[in-house]
């Protein structure tokens, strides 16, 4: 009869770390195609979104409010595919992290807007309060996914995975 001894904290963590990165791949993936998806059908809408911020000249804005919603759809489809993930991890982070900025930069210049990140955006009506804080706080949750991407990339049931042919959970006899 073998004894097996029980899982030390490293091995448990080994086991479960990659299911974790294959939540916070997927979890990632959905906020990137949802946010791109609901900006890609009124592209217009999404540049003047964009120049809400007042941060870059109209047509700057406007040409990048524009190509936002492809970027966020091309990061969604990348990290569901498990494709390029640290390298869509680092997009996203970067990309997290200059939304970020905008929200914060409109917060204290007194700005009233809608950040755009999940629809049309731009001016709030006349009465209306923006939410900076919790836009803030969802970005920073969302920049955790990316950041533990960054650093544990490889997870199961992934392109990534399945080109480098290594397994994506450690054995914990290793």
């Amino acid at each position: 009869m073998s004894v097996t001894a029980p899982p030390t904290r490293v091995g448990r963590w080994a086991a479960v770390r990659p299911w974790l990165g294959t939540a916070a791949r997927l979890g990632l993936a959905a906020v990137w195609l949802v946010a791109g998806a609901s900006k890609v059908g009124d592209l217009a809408a999404s540049g003047r979104a964009v120049n809400a911020y007042q941060v870059l000249p109209y047509d700057a804005a406007t040409v990048l409010g524009a190509a936002l919603p492809f970027v966020e759809l091309a990061l969604g489809l990348l990290l569901l595919l498990g494709l390029a993930t640290r390298l869509s991890a680092a997009i996203s982070a970067a990309l997290l992290l200059v939304f970020i900025a905008g929200i914060s930069s409109a917060w204290t210049r007194g700005l009233a807007i809608d950040c755009g990140c999940f629809g049309s955006g731009g001016q709030l009506a006349e009465g209306q309060a923006p939410s900076y804080l919790p836009e803030i706080l969802r970005d920073l949750g969302f920049l955790v996914l990316a950041g533990f991407l960054l650093i544990w990339p490889r997870t199961p049931v992934s392109v990534d995975g399945w080109l480098s042919a290594e397994p994506a959970v450690e054995d914990e006899d290793e």
